[in-house]
């Protein structure tokens, strides 16, 4: 079964995300991309923060699932302690777990938590941060309403 999550849902759950991430007081935020890149530009303008990074991941050629996860990053936090990692869902957990497991490893010192829309209670990562618990696939807004 499919879920459509619309605009207006998602501007009034991203508010509720940016309400319980507060307490985190980020000084970054790191998006996965794709599916966290609207919702980190969200977040980034309720918590007035400008920096903003990007880390693109692929664990699927087409429909082939890979062995291994691929990462295209290139962060750089500086003197900042606190990032808040995005991401739109934790379906299975692998890529956020994946993501997480990369960051620590390789920014030692700064502290990493994690928030997206939606969780799904198998995923093998739970978000430090989460609004919705996904039971159907979920059609983000960004993917129907912009398909040709």
């Amino acid at each position: 079964m499919k879920e459509y999550y619309s605009y207006e849902v998602f501007r009034n759950d991203t508010k509720k995300l940016i309400h319980k991430s507060k307490s985190f007081k980020p000084e970054s935020i790191v998006s996965i991309a794709r599916g966290g890149l609207t919702l980190a530009h969200c977040i980034a303008e309720g918590l007035n923060l400008r920096d903003v990074q990007c880390i693109r991941t692929e664990l699927y050629d087409g429909q082939v699932k890979r062995k291994e996860i691929t990462f295209f990053a290139n962060c750089n936090f500086g003197d900042k302690k606190r990032v808040l990692v995005v991401d739109d869902i934790a379906d299975s957990g692998e890529t956020l777990k994946a993501v997480m497991h990369y960051l620590e490893k390789n920014f030692k010192g700064v502290e990493f938590q994690s928030a997206t829309l939606f969780y799904k209670k198998s995923s093998l990562y739970e978000p430090d941060f989460w609004i919705n618990e996904a039971k159907n696939w979920i059609e983000f807004f960004w993917e129907k309403d912009f398909e040709t």
